[in-house]
């Protein structure tokens, strides 16, 4: 009897088109991730990477800006000329105005072939349908086809409702990939195995076992070049409604009954809908808007947010966020969660910090430490793990002294990490929905948030100035303590 050995079906060539493919986004992530994906022979064999953009160039010629300006942002250690050479070679330069139809026609030449295709729209929301609605009078989109788009999706509830009705005209949910980087983070996606791989967090994964929740994602830098747009958006639309609430979502979700993409995000839009609504006072009380003043950032004099440029005198736009938010479900009755974002802040740090309630009672009466377990999951700059626990100092007596158990997942891994742009582009070419936002979970962050913001234009909420280097307004550290908690920086 003859035996045959099945062979995988190979990757169908794959066409990745990249609206915005000179812009800021293009040069400092999506053309390294690929080249990276390239490098460890991540993406199907017969791959063409097209950049679209309004300049009128020769395709020779935005090999040349490439070769200038993407090259900087990949580590020395893994260019490797060849490669590099190779990876070159896959790229294509389509002149299109996003605006213009007739220019589709153009892309539709470039993109002749049974191939599938992924069109990353790294511009202003504000072209997402026009650039939809200009592919398909092109014939350029049918049921292999995928869109990936970038944040912010929306101002607010009513305008991110419009893109995705907008885009939904042209494209299928299962076809739509809104992308937050946050998701694709190493650590973040090791939190889902911390919780449902392992039965050591699950029986205290809970109140009242649980004494609070904070999460920081905190930047050292100002609004730099991005000004015009930070102005009219701020730390709440930029960063609270998408990439803190999802990190939220992942720790405190129920466990999905599987890893299908809409397993996953049932679970996280349970979460979502549970977040308990702010009233005026709760927003008086329980949120901190901020926005840096003069100072210094990593050792070098930092200007304040208003004598940036770009920024209009007198902005009122917040650079700094803190709130309070709870979770109406029996997991987590009765536990503050603690959101934290800003810009131009001591250090570069992003944290989930899961604080476990205190000893009802201590028999160690003559330590000079305060009884303290947390769990730190740190996401950047580096990624690790640390379980904070007591221990006995060395030497005579009971004196108890905080130590960590740590994992270093840097070195506990001998696999190289994939930057989280590398990681979330395969799954978008390998049609993996898990780690994208769902339309109805955007919709549901969008619902929380937008009472927040508006509550603050109606108290007129003027935000508190903090110095470029610190920490915040110290407002973010009383909303701590008044729940007999504090910042992990602080404790």
């Amino acid at each position: 009897m003859s035996t045959s050995t099945s062979r995988p079906t190979p990757a169908a060539p794959l066409d990745l088109v990249i609206f915005g493919g000179v812009g800021d986004l293009s040069v400092r992530k999506l053309l390294p991730a690929l080249y990276m994906a390239h490098l460890h022979n991540n993406l199907p064999a017969a791959t063409r990477i097209h950049a679209l953009g309004r300049q009128v160039w020769e395709r020779n010629e935005f090999v040349a800006f490439v070769q200038e300006k993407v090259r900087g942002f990949i580590e020395d250690k893994a260019f490797i000329d060849a490669a590099w050479v190779s990876f070159l070679e896959r790229l294509n330069y389509v002149s299109v105005d996003a605006t213009q139809a007739p220019d589709f026609h153009t892309l539709a030449a470039a993109l002749q072939g049974g191939s599938d295709r992924v069109y990353y729209l790294a511009t202003a929301p504000s072209l997402f349908v026009g650039i939809c609605a200009n592919l398909h009078s092109a014939g350029l989109i049918d049921e292999r086809a995928r869109v990936v788009l970038e944040k912010p999706l929306g101002h607010d509830l009513a305008s991110a409702r419009q893109i995705n009705d907008d885009v939904g005209r042209y494209f299928q949910e299962q076809q739509i990939f809104r992308i937050d980087h946050y998701l694709g983070k190493e650590t973040v996606q090791n939190l889902m195995v911390l919780r449902f791989g392992n039965t050591i967090f699950e029986p205290l994964w809970r109140s009242p076992y649980i004494k609070s929740v904070q999460i920081t994602v905190a930047e050292s830098v100002g609004v730099g070049s991005r000004a015009g747009f930070y102005d009219g958006t701020g730390a709440m639309r930029d960063m609270v409604q998408n990439h803190l609430l999802q990190l939220l979502c992942i720790v405190a979700m129920e466990p999905p009954v599987s890893l299908d993409p809409d397993a996953v995000r049932d679970e996280k839009l349970k979460v979502l809908r549970s977040l308990r609504p702010m009233t005026m006072a709760d927003v008086a009380r329980d949120t901190v808007r901020g926005q840096y003043s003069a100072g210094a950032s990593n050792g070098d004099a930092a200007l304040g947010y208003l004598q940036e440029d770009n920024i209009p005198d007198g902005s009122t736009t917040e650079t700094f966020v803190a709130l309070k938010a709870h979770i109406n479900n029996w997991r987590w009755a009765n536990v503050p969660i603690f959101l934290r974002t800003g810009k131009r802040m001591a250090a570069r740090q992003s944290e989930i910090v899961i604080e476990f309630a205190d000893l009802p009672f201590t028999i160690f009466q003559d330590s000079p430490h305060q009884s303290v377990n947390r769990l730190m999951i740190r996401l950047q700059p580096e990624e690790h793990i640390q379980l904070q626990m007591m221990a006995k100092e060395p030497g005579s007596g009971m004196k108890l002294r905080p130590v960590n158990l740590n994992l270093d997942l840097e070195t506990a891994f001998s696999e190289r990490r994939a930057e989280a742009y590398e990681r979330l582009l395969i799954d978008v070419i390998k049609g993996r929905l898990t780690h994208f936002m769902r339309r109805d979970e955007l919709e549901a962050a969008w619902t929380w948030v937008e009472p927040i913001i508006n509550g603050w234009q109606q108290l007129n909420d003027k935000p508190k100035a903090y110095t470029a280097g610190s920490w915040g307004p110290a407002a973010s550290s009383a909303l701590m303590a008044r729940e007999g908690s504090s910042w992990v920086e602080e404790s």
